[in-house]
């Protein structure tokens, strides 16, 4: 078992995550929704964690597999699903690094979780042209990227007392974490870099979007509106700015959509 592994298995809850980051998935959903047209796809969520976009696309009648490097995570996923009255295609606890196997063509692939987690260049490249070559032509690929400010944004909303001025702001330099307080092996990226590596495999980009941007340090607060019409204005204002290049910086993640 790996370090990355070990943390989902046995430290961290990545179901609870999305309930308490409800802008990072309400946002995500949406460009789901908007760039994932047709019906009945094939639909294959490497990295997927518990499983919630593989649920929520399932739900839309999609026809959706599932693999993760957390048996924890797809055993979640199975139990979560059939309470919900869902059965996904497949759950796959594999590895994104370890594609070769599964030769069936999908329509889309999402890669919405390994990419933070691969620390060296080569592994990340590795796994994005293994999932492209599970995508059909025309195919969409979705990948997900944290922010290599997001160690700062996460102190600076949290106010957590800072030990390192200098350990705080490594991240801008060099992107990877050996096990971040409070997290695994990450690494963190900028808007630049993520954008240059997805389009060096010659995918044609749809969008770049900074997922939370300005909402992102009144989270905790924006969550607690009593009212749902009001959360709603501020997830409106969000998904407009999300492609705004002045703000996509202040997002602690970003979504790349890119046609193959």
């Amino acid at each position: 078992m790996n370090k990355i592994e070990q943390w989902y298995d046995e430290k961290y809850d990545e179901w609870d995550r999305l309930e308490r980051h409800k802008i990072e998935f309400d946002i995500t959903k949406r460009y789901l929704d908007e760039y994932i047209t047709g019906d009945n796809l094939e639909i294959f969520d490497i990295g997927g964690g518990p499983g919630r976009y593989a649920m929520y696309l399932a739900e839309k009648g999609h026809k959706v597999s599932l693999l993760d490097l957390s048996k924890i995570n797809i055993e979640v996923a199975k139990e979560r699903s059939l309470a919900k009255g869902i059965k996904l295609e497949n759950y796959i606890h594999g590895n994104a690094l370890e594609l070769d196997e599964y030769g069936q063509k999908y329509d889309v692939i999402l890669l919405m979780g390994p990419l933070y987690h691969l620390v060296d260049e080569e592994d990340r490249r590795t796994c994005i042209e293994g999932a492209l070559n599970l995508l059909k032509p025309n195919g969409i690929i979705v990948a997900s990227f944290i922010s290599n400010y997001a160690p700062i944004q996460n102190y600076l909303k949290n106010l957590y007392p800072i030990d390192s001025i200098d350990e705080l702001l490594v991240f801008l330099d060099n992107g990877i974490s050996d096990g971040y307080k409070g997290f695994t092996q990450a690494y963190f990226t900028d808007p630049k870099e993520a954008m240059e590596l997805m389009n060096s495999f010659g995918l044609q980009e749809i969008i770049f979007a900074g997922v939370e941007n300005i909402l992102n340090y009144k989270e905790k607060e924006i969550n607690m509106l009593e009212e749902e019409e009001e959360y709603m204005k501020w997830l409106d204002i969000c998904y407009k700015l999300s492609q705004d290049k002045n703000v996509i910086g202040t997002s602690e993640h970003f979504l790349y959509i890119g046609r193959k």
